[in-house]
């Protein structure tokens, strides 16, 4: 019985430049080291780029990492690094990404050498790493995988339980009977594993890398707003003041509180959907999605950026109702973002040109008239405003 991850259902929005390039080398390496001239260089390379247990230089913890034993060493991890790598390196950017990979190696190789003296070689730690983060920043994601066992098929499975599988069974029962127990160096893959993990949940914590609901803290973060509710569900004189107030009424029955929990998980379902539609370009199926979102809550605000693509998605299709309304959810959620003075501007001649909202005009076009960059923008912003008040009967004031 043989599983191959074939891809993930991530689309990425910007070309993974970095991990293509860690592809590259490391097979070039291995085709330079073990093809072209194995004789000639195998001294130079199990002497120099090879980590050395007993005394290992600086630059060999660096260097290991691109250099396999064998073909079938090559291979896995370069596909492990091929599906999980491209949509963490769309993520984190190529800059950022390139050191992440580095300094997951080289801490897959520190916590091989705690009991170690062998020397190490392979991407392994490095792409232990890589598959983590993924985890974290992707846990709802599916993976297709192409499945042997006396037949061929293709299955979708979600990547929490492929990548549990590569950890547990692949890297510690399967690898070890291929390669044989002492050339697998399990510790640098939990090393991998580990840097993997704190280091991408690190970044999402202190926002370095940008958060989004479908990431494994947000997931947490409705798995403890559900445990509250139940909590507070759980208590009848609670249960009552949270869902009517200070109004006497009757509690939820178990029916209803059935119901209401299945609504948030449904909630967090279409939040996630969205997401994954608009990574895959599909505006049409996220403005679906998004509505069916709004009608179950309509308080509900997306990520800054899907809010704002939704918004404009609605506004390219001249469903300008429903973009005002998308963009007014924006600036209520994200009071002091980068775009909120153009989207004020933009919110503002939807009013007034499309829907002859002329009050709700003036609000947005007065309050970013005197922050708008460039004179173009202000000009403009003061035209319509001008525009919007003569109709009101209001005198014009000089900008």
């Amino acid at each position: 019985m043989i599983f191959i991850p074939i891809r993930t259902e991530m689309v990425s929005r910007r070309t993974p430049v970095m991990n293509y390039a860690l592809l590259a080398v490391n097979v070039l390496v291995f085709a330079a080291f073990n093809v072209l001239a194995r004789d000639q260089l195998d001294g130079f390379r199990e002497r120099y780029l090879v980590l050395q247990g007993e005394w290992p230089s600086l630059h060999q913890f660096f260097t290991y990492q691109f250099v396999h034993a064998d073909p079938w060493h090559l291979a896995g991890n370069m596909l492990f690094l091929w599906v999980f790598g491209n949509s963490v390196n769309a993520k984190l950017g190529d800059l950022a990404y390139g050191m992440f990979y580095l300094a997951g190696g080289v801490f897959a190789a520190l916590t091989f050498l705690l009991g170690n003296t062998a020397h190490l070689l392979g991407a392994s730690g490095s792409i232990a790493a890589v598959t983590t983060a993924y985890l974290v920043l992707f846990p709802r994601s599916r993976v297709t995988v192409l499945f042997i066992f006396f037949f061929i098929t293709f299955v979708e499975v979600p990547a929490m339980v492929l990548i549990v599988v590569k950890v547990i069974l692949w890297d510690n029962i399967v690898a070890p009977r291929i390669h044989g127990a002492g050339d697998v160096a399990i510790a640098a893959h939990i090393g991998g594993y580990a840097f993997g993990f704190v280091a991408a949940m690190t970044m999402l914590l202190i926002k370095v890398v940008p958060r989004d609901h479908f990431d494994l803290l947000g997931l947490v973060d409705r798995w403890n707003r559900r445990r509250a509710y139940r909590a507070t569900m759980a208590d009848p004189d609670l249960r009552r003041a949270a869902t009517y107030g200070t109004v006497g009424r009757a509690p939820l029955s178990e029916a209803e509180r059935k119901q209401e929990e299945a609504r948030l998980d449904r909630i967090g379902d279409l939040r996630t959907r969205i997401g994954d539609r608009l990574t895959g370009g599909d505006m049409d199926g996220a403005i679906a999605l998004y509505e069916e979102l709004t009608t179950l809550d309509s308080g509900q605000c997306l990520s800054a950026r899907d809010q704002l693509e939704i918004a404009k998605g609605f506004y390219a299709r001249r469903r300008t109702p429903q973009a005002a309304g998308a963009f007014e959810r924006y600036l209520s959620c994200y009071r002091t973002g980068t775009e909120t003075d153009e989207i004020r501007l933009l919110l503002g001649i939807i009013y007034a040109r499309d829907l002859q909202q002329y009050g709700a005009a003036e609000k947005h076009l007065s309050a970013c008239v005197d922050r708008l960059k460039g004179d173009d923008r202000k000009n403009q912003c003061q035209q319509w405003l001008d525009h919007v008040r003569q109709y009101l009967g209001r005198p014009a004031i000089d900008g």
